[in-house]
């Protein structure tokens, strides 16, 4: 087994999560080069889907972290930047979560408030995606009762009366990409703790 230094590896790491957050969904093992200081060689490092996707999960790991803000406790704040949501604690801080984002051409930027929360919520497709999903040849159901193959997930967070929400979702890979029609992803895990912190009514600001 080969030893290489820290910062070699976290370059690596680097290297892996671009490739799973910029492109797609990893489909196949794919492969990086990097300097052996033991040996004095360059060397390949197999990268399966696997590992990247640990990398991408352990990147966007839910986490309490300093931060400055001037809304109260209780908010949210969503990064859709950076890919995080902030839930504002007391005394400068914050629950970090990562996110998957709206894809270009559905993104958006604003504030709401939460104005209903959901456990295993249904799925009804906003009429447009539905005739804009079948031009691709998929067809979408009317309505989807909620459960783990639903793609709103374990909890809801509806944002004013927009079609927006906050949701967990089943694919997990999507967590640090801007892949979906607008609204706010979260793994489930993340997304049930949320639901416990936020109240309704809660402000929401998109940036």
């Amino acid at each position: 087994m080969r030893i290489f230094s820290g910062r070699v590896f976290a370059g690596l790491a680097g290297l892996v999560l671009a490739a799973a957050v910029a492109g797609g969904a990893p489909a196949k093992a794919q492969t990086e080069r990097y300097y052996d200081p033991v040996s004095r060689s360059w060397q390949t490092y197999r990268i399966t889907p696997e590992a990247a996707g640990k990398i991408v999960r352990e990147k966007y790991k839910r986490t309490e972290v300093r931060y400055r803000t001037d809304k109260k406790p209780g908010s949210v704040i969503v990064d859709t930047s950076d890919r995080y949501l902030y839930y504002v604690l007391p005394g400068g801080k914050a629950v970090r979560y990562g996110i998957g984002v709206g894809r270009e051409g559905f993104s958006w930027s604003g504030t709401e408030k939460v104005t209903r929360k959901a456990k295993w919520p249904g799925w009804t497709p906003p009429a447009e995606m539905i005739v804009r999903e079948r031009k691709n040849g998929r067809k979408l159901p009317a309505f989807m009762p909620g459960g783990p193959k639903n793609p709103m997930g374990a909890r809801a967070l509806y944002l004013g009366a927009t079609e927006y929400r906050i949701h967990g979702t089943n694919e997990d890979w999507s967590i640090g990409r801007a892949v979906s029609s607008g609204c706010i992803r979260m793994l489930n895990e993340d997304v049930e703790d949320l639901y416990e912190r936020v109240s309704v009514g809660a402000q929401v600001t998109v940036m």
